[in-house]
């Protein structure tokens, strides 16, 4: 077998990753096919590591070799090889995306929570039922001992006036004219118009 003698660089020898970068970062698209088909391997294999689903992976793959493609001209061979910047950006990149998915998943949790909150109407009604009953207690200790025992039999027992008469051991006329007397202190205590 002949061995060839060859003069400058070995016609095997193709152009490392680093110039390749290095022809990226001047807009070489013939340099950049040949980056992605060098590094689209160990970057998907990096996001993958991370993020575990297929096609998320491949997606940020793709954000990834785009970045390389825009940066290229930040990359800086003293500061490492042109891999080791590549899968640093991958994994970084693929670290966002799972914060990121992270992040969504937090706020639609919590949006779920304030869908399931009352709305503000409920809790103003909710309070003004509240305060008109501490409103109707309050009234009602102005009423006399007679007229108190005789609304509450009415409208908190719902009795008739006949069982509130019969109730109390008085004639219903009497009970009527309670009840017609403590309404009248009700109404004007609560600030009610006729």
């Amino acid at each position: 077998m002949k061995e060839a003698v060859y003069i400058g660089t070995h016609p095997s020898a193709e152009p490392n990753l680093e110039e390749l970068v290095g022809r990226v970062a001047l807009g070489e698209e013939d340099a950049f096919a040949s980056v992605y088909d060098m590094v689209m391997g160990p970057v998907l294999g990096t996001v993958r590591a991370v993020l575990r689903d297929r096609a998320q992976s491949e997606e940020v793959a793709q954000e990834i070799l785009v970045e390389v493609w825009r940066t290229a001209p930040r990359y800086r061979s003293e500061l490492g090889t042109a891999i080791n910047w590549i899968l640093t950006l991958a994994h970084r990149r693929a670290i966002d995306r799972v914060r990121s998915v992270e992040a969504a998943a937090a706020r639609d949790h919590k949006a779920a929570l304030l869908n399931h909150t009352p709305d503000f109407d409920e809790v103003t009604e909710q309070v003004e039922a509240r305060l008109e009953r501490e409103q109707v207690r309050r009234c009602l200790r102005t009423l006399t001992e007679i007229q108190r025992q005789a609304v509450s039999l009415a409208y908190y027992r719902g009795l008739t006036y006949r069982q509130v008469a019969e109730a109390l051991a008085v004639p219903l006329g009497t009970v009527k004219t309670r009840l017609r007397d403590g309404l009248i202190r009700l109404r004007d205590c609560l600030g009610v118009t006729a």
